[in-house]
């Protein structure tokens, strides 16, 4: 009898070798990994519950409600990438969950912690001499090689065009990154008198000439005898960082020079022509700044508060903490990332995964990098001359190599989903998301949503936004984007949908940047920006936009955004020679001017200089004709309105892309700014049409305008004005609870 009741259990649960019911491992510090990973007898390391996953599947059918590796609250300290892949993977509809356990704070760290009594009062009579008086008093110091950490990795250039490499040794103190020692501790120092600009390496000098210019602030004269000062600013246009090592300070004639040239030689005279200085112990005068001399191992530190209450972190790992390469039907969740020199997260190939909930903060380079990077192959040229191939588990050259080879195919898989993340004090950007095959107009569905992104340009500025996506065919939903200089999205590729999302208090300190950002490629269409919350962005006294499709961009839709203070000496919207931009249905408020601005670039500031971007063998030719066809499937059946880009008006001087067309400016609510709603720029030859719009400088009917409720009362004015006008869903824009996001703070 019961033999016949074990095999007919056996027959339940095991028919077919399918196990019904879920299969669990776990994790804990206090676990041993010669260990079965029961939760009685956990293992102690990521790698050990992997190998323990692998192990099953490989003499058990997959379990079909899944396998769950279970984490227990603790630091998980990875000094190399744990790394997820195709063995790794779960079945559709039953996936691998790697999660913490509920109401447990999980750290998978690529930092190591200092204590507090590490650290000590400076004895070194030569060094207390260098610093101000109320410095010595509150700085203390820790010998790093005493404590076994010997790899402090290099300071190196950074900056617009230049490879991403992983951050030196950085600092952080209870969460927080903290500063190495510069000058001045807020703002920056004008750049002087230009002696010599430097060779420009953008316009094919690369001499590698560094320049010299005279200094406006005196304290570079105290200076002289540090061997390892480096400056960062934007050195010639605003929209292009760098930091570059100095060579000499000469006192006797107020002299910098600089070790390396500047991509777009150096400048003077512009209000964000300018640069601070760092790695300077003699600057180490305020709270939270640092400076290790590399030389002795001595970390020198003014903690902001209370060592012995606080936690001190230095970052070592300089490959991503997590990989996941190849695998698929994969939950990742409930984690925190934290303290790289790179990479959070990568995520290469692959289909079908969900990271989610996690927190993924303090890393030197990007918090979340789908897709493979990019390796320079030939040193020292720039974008125009570029030529690299893709590598994995890199950031690198990414951003030339995309402008070189726009169809790039950099393996970022499919239907992946990074949901209600928060990712902040990131070095190079917060997510860097593709997938897709743009040559044939499929879609990577991949998705970030609900994710709160902030913080992310600690070392790179212009080019790394809150959110870079690239491919064909993906998703940015309900995001929270803020605290930066520079963009908040940058989108390269057709057929992006951007949605839900609230991007405020971006492109704080540029010029030419803008809140959401695509431009020199009319192949990127059917890109679609509706229900947007777009707010308090740009600056009034620098060149920004809100929309900015830039350089011959074509097909955008901006579709019921609601605009509010946005600071834009260039509009809400503003193109450059665009065509088939469309702008309806949209709510503006309190623009600085105009609601539109285009400029025929190509018959203005830019003329003359249309063969160079659309002559033979030049770029549109490669992007529109050769990386694409607009002449064929299945850009001609989906995109007909392209079909005669390149044909030639007047040979060698004028072709169809140069003029602006189709572009529409219909149906919105504008309270306030410029009563005539568009300007053309310049000579004002270009198409942009004003068709029914209500503009108006009173209330027309919000739910609380001075309370920044813009969802309209069912009686409002707009309504009446334009009776096609469709409600926009202000409520909805934003951040949500969701299993994964139990609180918004």
């Amino acid at each position: 009898m019961n033999k016949l009741i074990l095999s007919i259990l056996s027959f339940i649960f095991f028919t077919n070798g399918i196990i019904a019911s879920p299969v669990n491992f776990y994790v804990a510090p206090s676990g041993n990994d010669k260990n079965p990973g029961t939760k009685q007898l956990p293992v102690s390391t990521l790698t050990a519950a992997r190998d323990l996953v692998r192990q099953y599947k490989s003499v058990h059918d997959f379990p079909t409600e899944g396998i769950t590796v279970w984490i227990s609250g603790g630091e998980y300290y990875q000094q190399e990438p744990f790394v997820l892949n195709e063995n790794d993977s779960g079945m559709p509809g039953s996936p691998v969950v790697w999660r913490a356990v509920e109401d447990e704070n999980v750290s998978i760290t690529g930092g190591i912690a200092i204590a507090a009594q590490s650290f000590h009062k400076i004895t070194d009579k030569s060094v207390r001499k260098r610093l101000p008086n109320n410095a010595v008093q509150n700085i203390r110091c820790v010998d790093l090689k005493a404590l076994g950490i010997t790899n402090y990795g290099a300071i190196r250039p950074v900056g617009h065009g230049i490879p991403i490499t992983p951050a030196p040794l950085e600092l952080f103190f209870d969460h927080q990154p903290m500063t190495l020692a510069r000058y001045p501790n807020q703002g920056f120092i004008p750049i002087g008198e230009v002696i010599d600009g430097g060779s420009i390496p953008r316009t094919g000098d690369y001499s590698g000439r560094g320049a010299t210019f005279k200094y406006t602030d005196s304290r570079h004269a105290t200076w002289v005898g540090n061997d390892d000062i480096w400056v960062q600013g934007t050195f010639s246009n605003g929209y292009a960082d760098d930091q570059i090592k100095v060579e000499k300070i000469d006192p006797s004639q107020k002299l910098v020079k600089l070790s390396t040239p500047h991509l777009y030689g150096v400048q003077s005279g512009k209000a964000y022509q300018h640069y601070f200085a760092l790695n300077i112990l003699d600057e180490l005068d305020t709270p939270g700044e640092y400076y290790l001399d590399r030389k002795t191992g001595i970390l020198y530190f003014w903690p902001p508060s209370d060592l012995k209450k606080s936690s001190v972190y230095v970052s070592i790992t300089e490959d991503p903490l997590i990989c996941l390469e190849g695998v698929s039907h994969l939950v990742f969740r409930d984690f925190t990332l934290e303290y790289g020199r790179g990479t959070g997260l990568y995520m290469e190939r692959g289909e079908n995964n969900l990271v989610a909930g996690c927190t993924i903060r303090n890393f030197g380079n990007s918090g979340i990098f789908t897709g493979q990077g990019a390796k320079q192959t030939v040193p020292g040229v720039t974008i125009d001359d570029y030529r690299g191939v893709p590598v994995s588990r890199q950031i690198g050259n990414y951003s030339n190599q995309l402008y070189q080879y726009t169809t790039w195919d950099r393996k970022a898989g499919i239907n992946h989903r990074i949901q209600s993340c928060n990712v902040y004090n990131t070095g190079t950007g917060g997510i860097i998301i593709g997938g897709g095959d743009k040559r044939k107009l499929v879609h990577g569905n991949n998705v970030v949503e609900n994710c709160k992104i902030h913080d992310y340009n600690r070392r790179n500025k212009f080019r790394w936004a809150g959110i870079c996506v690239d491919g064909c065919g993906n998703k940015i939903s309900h995001c929270e984007i803020y605290n930066s200089d520079f963009h908040g999205i940058f989108s390269v590729g057709p057929e992006h949908l951007f949605e839900y999302n609230n991007v405020h208090h971006v492109t704080l300190n540029s010029d030419d940047v803008s809140a959401w950002y695509t431009g020199r490629n009319p192949s990127d269409r059917g890109i679609v920006i509706r229900y947007n919350y777009f707010h308090d962005c740009g600056n009034p006294n620098h060149m920004t936009m809100g929309i900015y499709c830039d350089d011959s961009t074509t097909g955008v839709t901006v579709f019921g955004n609601v605009f509010y203070n946005m600071h834009n000496s260039y509009g809400v919207l503003y193109s450059n020679s665009g065509r088939d931009l469309s702008m309806k249905n949209n709510i503006v408020i309190n623009p600085q001017d105009y609601t539109v601005e285009l400029s025929p670039h190509y018959y203005t500031w830019y003329k003359g200089k249309a063969p160079e971007v659309f002559g033979k063998n030049k770029l549109f030719e490669q992007r529109l004709l050769k990386d694409i066809n607009i002449k064929e499937p299945p850009y001609s059946e989906r995109y007909p309105e392209l079909v005669n880009y390149m044909d030639v008006i007047v040979e060698g001087e004028e072709w169809e892309g140069m003029l602006t067309k189709r572009n529409v400016l219909s149906n919105n609510l504008i309270v306030g700014g410029n009563e005539k709603l568009i300007r053309i720029r310049q000579n004002g030859t270009g198409i942009f049409e004003n068709i029914t719009n209500y503009y108006t400088t009173n209330d027309p009917g919000f739910v609380s305008l001075e309370g920044q409720n813009f969802m309209l009362v069912p009686d409002s004015e707009v309504f009446k004005k334009l009776p096609d006008f469709k409600p926009v869903p202000f409520d909805k824009m934003g951040l949500y609870l969701d299993e994964f996001r139990k609180a918004i703070d």
